[in-house]
């Protein structure tokens, strides 16, 4: 088979190694990929949101599937496109993408199909949702409604901070028009996990729950960023709290976009937090793979990854089967991310000495050697028999190799 993989971050750096490992896959490509793909597929120089290009693409190189990573192309209708063209693509439609593109489709979708989540308003106008603000207090949510890198969402601890990100999205926009509307949502306390799962129409396989961590620094804290790190399976999770995370959002999800004529085809992540008591709730939904949930989670799959979509596109159960291990990851980003920061230095990691293993995201080639093309350029990852294990694995190469002056990372990711 001829695999196509769209993106260029560490989420599909970790989607074409897996691919890799089938005896199946003649050729892997990766649109626009980056210096770690290099290694392991072809880079093609097609931007992600360059459709008509794509689809030339798979036509001319005869691909039997594509799979794309981000979330931008998603909503712009790439798999519209490709299943015009029938070429097989596991993603959904831009009908069904929406449900990461809008945060005020999801948050209305939740509430008319009694999904759990939390209680919130949508504004149009920034003095109408700092008045909101006002009568809610703090803690609270602000959210820009539309694609923001995962970055449009700020947990404000004080009615200052809610009033500054209303000031951010909708009168200096920070995101462009993702922020012309936006979401405030009451503030959930608790643990917050995921679970991704493989879904066509009302078919759901669901994959090992993973904890991400968001925040930049230490203790969760600092600004929200693409993901610090993460680990898989999460041990404070119970049987019954995933089964009802499956049952009654996943499965029940994916039913109701079905019934709304918006079938959902591709990987549904739903974002939860589970309160100290009761059952979890919807924090968002993407309609991806998560970065960087998917370096950890794909590692204990027993699976070939390219058959199980080809089964779950065919209707076929996986029969999905997992590694009884941990896997911890960590991301090394550029010191100053997720604000300014600069690119170019040489990468913190020499891949070659480590006991383990190394996923690529904001990295280029410079001559014979690697730079930082990013703000979150590696993350280094470890599979253990359990989660201390695998985090000491990984902190015990982090210190020995990581340059301190132009990065940094996170200590307490899986401890």
């Amino acid at each position: 088979m001829n695999i196509l993989v769209i993106g260029r971050g560490g989420r599909e750096h970790s989607i074409v190694s897996h691919v890799n490992k089938d005896e199946n896959v003649k050729h892997v490509y990766a649109a626009p990929g980056n210096a770690g793909i290099e290694r392991e597929a072809t880079c093609v120089p097609i931007e992600e949101t360059e459709i008509e290009e794509l689809v030339s693409f798979a036509n001319e190189k005869a691909i039997d599937l594509t799979i794309v990573g981000p979330e931008g192309p998603l909503n712009e209708g790439i798999a519209n496109r490709f299943q015009e063209e029938n070429l097989p693509v596991f993603a959904p439609t831009k009908e069904a993408a929406i449900l990461e593109g809008s945060k005020q489709f999801a948050k209305d979708f939740m509430q008319k199909h009694d999904i759990p989540t939390a209680a919130y308003a949508t504004f149009t106008e920034a003095q109408a949702a700092k008045e909101y603000i006002k009568e809610q207090g703090a803690p609270i949510v602000v959210k820009a409604d539309g694609l923001a890198e995962g970055k449009g969402v700020v947990v404000a601890m004080t009615e200052e901070e809610a009033l500054e990100a209303i000031d951010a999205m909708m009168v200096e926009k920070t995101f462009a028009e993702a922020g012309s509307t936006i979401v405030i949502e009451e503030f959930l306390e608790g643990k917050e996990f995921s679970l991704m799962a493989f879904v066509h129409g009302s078919n759901v396989y669901p994959m090992m729950p993973a904890r991400d961590h968001k925040r930049a620094y230490d203790g969760d804290a600092g600004p929200n960023t693409g993901g610090m790190g993460a680990f898989a399976p999460v041990p404070d999770l119970t049987d019954e709290v995933i089964q009802y995370t499956v049952q009654e959002i996943v499965q029940k999800t994916a039913d109701k976009l079905v019934e709304e004529g918006r079938p959902f085809t591709g990987i549904l992540y739903a974002g939860l937090m589970l309160p100290p008591e009761g059952m979890p709730k919807v924090i968002e939904f993407n309609t991806r793979f998560g970065d960087p949930e998917t370096q950890v989670v794909l590692p204990l799959m027993e699976n070939s990854l390219t058959q199980v979509l080809l089964d779950v596109l065919a209707g076929k159960d996986p029969h999905i089967t997992w590694k009884d291990c941990s896997c911890v990851g960590v991301v090394i980003a550029s010191k100053g991310y997720p604000l300014a920061y600069e690119k170019g230095f040489p990468l913190p990691f020499n891949e070659d000495t480590s006991n383990a293993f190394v996923v690529h995201a904001g990295t280029k080639k410079d001559g014979d050697s690697y730079v930082s093309n990013g703000g979150r350029v590696l993350l280094v990852g470890a599979v253990e028999k359990d989660q201390q294990t695998a985090a000491e694995v990984v902190y015990k190469e982090m210190e020995v190799n990581v340059n301190k002056e132009h990065y940094f990372y996170r200590t307490d990711i899986g401890k």
